[in-house]
């Protein structure tokens, strides 16, 4: 079969997709491992049950919820907040990393290091409220659109896992994102987005300072980075943000590591799911070599962690919320 008639195919699934939970996952043992999981932990006459307080399912967002190709969509804001503050005043481009941004050069933000990317973020955002930051984001995320498929940011989340959100709160679960990205710009699209409320969303932390502007106080955004919600960050996070250990966890690259070991090390049932991007017909398939979302150690480690690894290609019928199914056959 030629890739265009794979292409068809695949763009057809939705036609397909099964009834009852979780419609666009294909039929198979994930699908019903996920499902099995669900029916144990809520089962109020088995030993599995666990009683809903105690039924938390944490989330990475980047490469687990949406795509994250060719680099982190909260970069690409980044890089236009970098265009527009040079547009409005040219003397703002004055360092060589912001020189880069605003002329679009990845590589040569990349030469600075964790300092130019540091700086980056903290002169494209420092000066602004949180909120009027979110009001950014959200305003970018509206109008914004992805420079190799055309869709707006927020129809390249996963319809899977939304549906897997959905089941899992239906089920009286309480769920969160917990992920490297800014926290604040995650807030800005979560709710909507996932059905996440800004509370339940654990992300990396800029400074900030209060102060009054304008008479009002306002707890406005500065340079540098406080906490950094990645790897061995997860788990803190979540303690620090939760209080208890989640039963669930889901990621798709080694910097969820951690998340799933801890989460899946505690008593009880328990579930790590890790999302393998295998599908580069209809999103992009990548994992061990990959500049972002790097998934080797995970994937090694899987089997005998006793994690579920979600085959893309063979265990999704549909992979995003907007446009077919996926992008278009190339």
């Amino acid at each position: 079969m030629t890739k265009w008639l794979v292409g068809l195919v695949f763009l057809a699934a939705p036609l397909w997709a099964q009834d009852g939970p979780l419609p666009s996952w294909n039929d198979g043992a994930t699908k019903t491992a996920i499902l099995a999981f669900v029916a144990d932990v809520t089962d109020e006459g088995a030993g599995t049950f666990v009683p809903p307080d105690d039924r938390i399912a944490v989330f990475d967002n980047d490469g687990t919820l949406w795509s994250e190709q060719p680099v982190y969509f909260q970069f690409m804001f980044v890089l236009d907040r970098a265009r527009a503050l040079a547009a409005a005043d040219p003397a703002w481009a004055s360092t060589d990393v912001r020189r880069a941004a605003v002329a679009g050069d990845v590589k040569g933000i990349l030469a600075g290091g964790e300092a130019g990317l540091v700086e980056l973020l903290g002169a494209t955002s420092a000066g602004l409220s949180v909120e009027d930051f979110t009001a950014e984001a959200a305003a970018w995320m509206a109008a914004a659109r992805h420079p190799t498929t055309g869709l707006p940011f927020d129809a390249m989340t996963f319809r899977p896992m939304i549906e897997l959100l959905d089941h899992l709160r239906a089920n009286g679960f309480q769920t969160y994102i917990v992920s490297g990205g800014g926290i604040d710009f995650m807030r800005a699209y979560a709710e909507p987005a996932y059905g996440i409320p800004p509370q339940n969303v654990i992300g990396s932390l800029g400074n900030a300072n209060f102060a009054f502007v304008d008479g009002e106080p306002q707890v406005m955004k500065d340079a540098g980075i406080a906490f950094i919600d990645d790897k061995e960050g997860k788990p803190i996070g979540i303690a620090r943000s939760i209080g208890k250990r989640p039963i669930l966890a889901a990621g798709n690259s080694d910097g969820d590591y951690q998340m799933l070991q801890w989460t899946t090390a505690g008593e009880g049932p328990r579930m790590g799911i890790l999302i393998h991007h295998t599908d580069a017909l209809r999103e992009w398939a990548y994992d061990r070599d990959s500049h972002v979302g790097r998934l080797a150690r995970g994937l090694e480690d899987a089997p005998a962690m006793g994690w579920l690894v979600v085959d893309m290609a063979a265990d999704w019928a549909v992979i995003w919320t907007g446009g077919a199914g996926g992008r278009p056959a190339q």
